[in-house]
């Protein structure tokens, strides 16, 4: 008997299947991708397009043409609750969509809620097409600001060091007139080997980035950062990059979850009690330990799930995954150079950038749709 798999958001780890989808229509299985846009922004180019460094046609995956040119169904929403007994899906529009299997691969977010909620000129770091939209409005500004933009990064994490290296980026090749400042928390990269974190330091420093460790922001409003000692910074566009947490979509459906409230998985990427529920990216906690919200776990979890979703429909046997423990890391600063740590190793410079974008290229190449450049 042919099934229904529905794959809800066509992040990373999906990406995959959805290249290969023809693996289960030639089966006779039916296939439907519901996510909220056509267009998936790969995250480890998006400080690259605040920058300048790629237009957005390059850091996106048509995943509505990946899905319909393989015979599968685009639905153009986002799931709101799971009735896991009925095997039912129920979007925010209200449709309900019945599934023999389903996967989740929807994401993260910055919550704001937690720094007061979004107001204007308040930018997080996700969904990455936010950081187009908040390139053009900065040059916008810019052309009718009398005094210098006054832009704020929130976070001292890689994606905060990768954001002001990439506002440097963009004032210095257009001439902006802007104050950069970071405020890192406790202190920058924190966890990170002493020898990246100095030459973080060094990077931000010779842009004149004004870095602020040892405060925290604690609220974005009225255009004021407000830290935890009471200063303030004043900002025309406050970046946000203090972490990300799941979808409540998992906890509000009753599902079993993590401590962050992802869904909580087995080593199959399986939902530890619906076995017809899987999942992978930063949406899933992996019950065998916790994994860093990193892009790389997403990739390496494609071929698993490619496996296991038709396995699952067709009643064979499920692989496990196996994560790294230690990864190729590459941030972007801004200014041409990359700073690389892998296996105790750290490398900065100009060839650490041009490995990190050869191996991000390569990467959109796999899954990009023919002509989607054009």
């Amino acid at each position: 008997m042919k099934k229904h798999l529905v794959l809800a958001g066509g992040g990373h780890a999906h990406l995959t299947i959805l290249k290969e989808l023809a693996a289960f229509t030639g089966r006779g299985h039916r296939v439907t991708l519901i996510s909220p846009e056509p267009f998936h922004f790969y995250s480890g180019m998006g400080p690259g397009l605040l920058g300048g460094s790629y237009r957005p046609e390059e850091v996106r995956f048509d995943v509505r043409a990946m899905v319909e040119r393989a015979g599968g169904v685009f639905i153009a929403g986002e799931v709101e609750r799971v009735d896991a007994a009925a095997r039912r899906l129920i979007l925010h529009s209200g449709a309900e969509i019945s599934y023999d299997v389903a996967s989740f691969n929807i994401g993260s977010r910055v919550p704001l809620e937690r720094l007061g909620g979004a107001g204007p000129g308040v930018v997080p770091v996700k969904p990455i097409a936010r950081l187009a939209e908040a390139r053009a409005a900065i040059l916008a500004r810019a052309t009718s600001a009398s005094e210098p933009l006054r832009l704020v990064v929130v976070g001292g994490g890689p994606a905060g060091i990768e954001i002001a290296g990439n506002l440097c980026r963009l004032v210095e090749e257009h001439k902006v007139s802007a104050a950069i400042s970071l405020v890192a928390g406790s202190r920058l990269l924190g966890g990170f080997p002493p020898r990246l974190r100095r030459k973080a330091f060094a990077s931000l420093a010779r842009r004149q980035v004004t870095l602020c460790e040892g405060s925290r922001v604690v609220a974005v409003n009225h255009n004021r950062a407000v830290l935890d000692d009471g200063r303030f910074l004043v900002y025309d566009f406050a970046f946000v990059a203090t972490g990300v947490v799941p979808p409540e979509l998992f906890r509000q459906s009753q599902l079993p979850v993590g401590p962050d409230g992802a869904l909580l998985v087995n080593a199959r990427l399986q939902c530890t009690a619906h076995p017809e529920l899987f999942g992978g990216g930063d949406c899933i906690h992996f019950a065998p330990r916790p994994l860093d919200k990193v892009g790389v776990h997403a990739v390496r979890q494609n071929p698993i799930l490619l496996h296991n979703l038709l396995a699952a429909l067709e009643n064979s046997t499920l692989r496990g995954y196996a994560p790294q423990r230690d990864y190729l890391l590459i941030f972007n600063l801004g200014d041409g150079r990359g700073l690389l740590r892998r296996n105790g190793l750290v490398v900065d410079g100009r060839p650490a950038m041009r490995l990190k974008d050869w191996i991000d290229r390569r990467f959109m190449r796999r899954f990009q749709v023919c002509g989607e450049q054009d």
